[in-house]
């Protein structure tokens, strides 16, 4: 289930990041390592992550999945290893929230498209998706729920 769209404006927010480039197949290999080696990252500099992880998608998931691996953090990191500083930028975007298991996001995306679609909306290419209650928090699937965002195109 999605909830109605949100057109929101957000401010420019800091981030650790992995980036990740993988074939569709291997990303559910990559994701949980992925993330895990952030936290310790982010961790070992004592900077306070302030909010979900989230994935930044560059460009919208095809065979390939080109995307980062993201913390908000509340000052900026050093780049270590794999992980480097970043920022959610200013932007207007398109949001819904999925409440569901993470096996339904592909399902929750097509009808968050298609709600775009119909109301006249125009996307930039790329998405965002924020893990805000998650298996960490919740054994149960269907308490979870993936904040799913676009940036809107200026028209």
């Amino acid at each position: 289930m999605i909830e109605p769209l949100r057109v929101i404006k957000t401010t420019p927010q800091l981030t650790a990041l992995i980036p990740i480039r993988v074939s569709r197949d291997d990303v559910c290999k990559v994701m949980g390592p992925g993330l895990v080696e952030l936290k310790a990252a982010v961790a070992a500099q004592n900077v306070a992550v302030v909010g979900p992880w989230f994935t930044h998608h560059l460009r919208n998931p095809g065979e390939v999945f080109d995307f980062e691996i993201c913390l908000p953090v509340a000052t900026p990191v050093a780049p270590a290893n794999r992980m480097k500083p970043g920022q959610w930028p200013a932007m207007t975007i398109v949001q819904t929230t999925y409440h569901g298991g993470y096996e339904g996001l592909g399902s929750a995306w097509g009808e968050f498209i298609g709600m775009i679609k119909s109301a006249g909306h125009k996307t930039a290419d790329g998405l965002y998706e924020t893990y805000a209650v998650g298996p960490e928090m919740s054994a149960d699937p269907a308490a979870w729920r993936t904040v799913l965002s676009k940036e809107l195109m200026e028209i």
